[in-house]
């Protein structure tokens, strides 16, 4: 496997922002001045992308869920109702110049052919900056939305969106570059021999084309895919430029990203052009103080069971009950208050796992049992529902804690997810100076499309094996 300095992009980070204009936090929504209405998504939208932009930053990424429900409302609300993610980056397209804009596509409810012809449109329109996240569906709600009575299975969907990603790259190449001669003498508008038929005939995917999109600014706009199940990750590491990540640790993303890269450079590819992105939640404030407030502040925002019986909304999730975070502790919790502050001898009782939550929120918060700034039952109830990769800290702290898993080489870069878009701007303002003061992050773009801020070139078109990859 290469360990290049270009594998580290001249030793420097990959950061992009995940878009979620609600917020990543389940109640951000309440934080004062916070976005509210998805109706007014177009002016937030604009925010989030020029705060981006200003900062550099490579791309937006745009998840998507192909189903809605009232259940949300408490747990992920940025899934309730948002703008599907091809509308969006096309309306950013013509907003932005710089930044990328990778929208995701589920291989599982849509067509390649008219996924390749989307994506190489707006590629063009946009001038080259144009990434897919290709996702493979197992979610039974969507499923139903698109008339599926069952769920196909994981190796059946993996498989499918394997061909999926290669129907689309062949039709992109169908247009060899110099297929318009345009000659108006002669009355010659193609070479005709440029322009190809793929005739694929997978297993569970064909296509004929050829596409009736030109090819690409970028021949191939980046794939990328989300590296949970093995099937996934092995796809990943022979398809994807990308892989979204979220190890558990910063050992455990040490091995992963070892074997990541093995297994990319065991399916002949060149492994510097796999890069792997580990998602992250970091709450900024201009001193640690200052987040720790702010973390606290959203903690505060959160609706959970105030005493058993009583809670601060209607329709909770069952995580948010004292009864299940005494489930998690492993002692009895009859008779407190969510607010009360836990003492010295019920934390000498808690259980493995609530040892854990007590170093959680010491880390987020700053708190320590039996300290002037105590750590209440609601902060671990918190902890305990809210699964996140959180960093709370200072600039300097966020820039420690991304250098040292880049140093580490654990990831190649981050895709950042903010509570509320003021934290958006708040991780652009003061952790990026930061990390490009360290020489980690660039100062500027290095160049026009997303391959280029990836530092990747554009591939060979597969029917001319004699044009070189620019």
């Amino acid at each position: 496997m290469s360990t290049s300095v270009h594998s580290l992009r001249q030793g420097h980070l990959v950061l992009g922002a995940t878009v979620r204009t609600l917020g990543a936090w389940p109640s951000g929504w309440r934080y004062p001045g916070a976005h509210r209405n998805p109706a007014d998504d177009p002016a937030e939208l604009l925010r989030i992308a020029r705060a981006a932009e200003d900062a550099g930053l490579q791309f937006l990424y745009f998840g998507d869920w192909l189903a809605t429900s009232a259940d949300f409302e408490h747990t992920d609300p940025y899934l309730l109702a948002r703008v599907e993610p091809f509308a969006a980056i096309s309306y950013l397209a013509a907003t932005t110049s710089r930044i990328g804009l990778i929208a995701t596509v589920s291989s599982s409810h849509s067509e390649p052919y008219s996924t390749a012809r989307a994506a190489a449109s707006i590629d063009i329109l946009s001038g080259g900056r144009v990434g897919l996240s290709v996702t493979s569906g197992s979610e039974a709600q969507s499923a139903s939305n698109f008339g599926w009575r069952t769920v196909h299975s994981e190796a059946d969907r993996i498989a499918a969106a394997g061909e999926f990603i290669e129907i689309m790259r062949r039709l992109w190449d169908s247009w060899q570059d110099g297929a318009f001669v345009a000659d108006a003498e002669t009355g010659r508008l193609i070479d005709r021999a440029a322009l190809h038929p793929i005739n694929f005939e997978g297993r569970l995917r064909s296509a004929a084309g050829p596409l009736n999109v030109v090819r690409p600014p970028q021949g191939h706009p980046p794939i990328a895919m989300v590296g949970a199940a093995e099937n996934a990750r092995q796809l990943a590491a022979q398809s994807a430029d990308l892989c979204f990540v979220s190890p558990r640790s910063l050992e455990d993303a040490v091995v992963s990203y070892a074997a990541a890269k093995r297994a990319a450079a065991a399916t002949g590819r060149n492994a510097d052009h796999y890069l792997l992105l580990s998602s992250i939640l970091p709450i900024v404030g201009e001193t640690r103080e200052a987040a720790w407030r702010i973390y606290d502040e959203l903690v505060a925002l959160v609706p959970v069971e105030v005493v058993a019986g009583r809670a601060e909304a209607d329709d909770l999730p069952p995580n948010r009950s004292i009864r299940a975070l005494a489930q998690v502790l492993g002692i009895s919790l009859n008779g407190i208050a969510i607010d009360d502050v836990v003492s010295d001898a019920q934390a000498a009782r808690f259980s493995e796992q609530g040892r854990y939550l007590v170093q959680e929120v010491g880390a987020r918060s700053g708190r320590t049992i039996g300290a002037t700034r105590g750590i209440s039952f609601r902060h671990l109830l918190v902890a305990h529902a809210i699964v996140a990769p959180i960093i709370v800290g200072s600039p300097e702290d966020i820039a420690d804690y991304f250098e040292a898993w880049f140093r580490r080489r654990a990831v190649d870069g981050f895709t950042v997810l903010s509570a509320v878009s003021e934290q958006l701007e708040a991780f652009t303002g003061l952790v990026v100076p930061e990390l490009q003061r360290r020489g980690l992050f660039p100062e500027h773009y290095l160049g026009v499309s997303l391959r280029d801020h990836l530092a990747m070139g554009v591939p060979r078109n597969s029917f001319d094996a004699h044009t070189p990859a620019r």
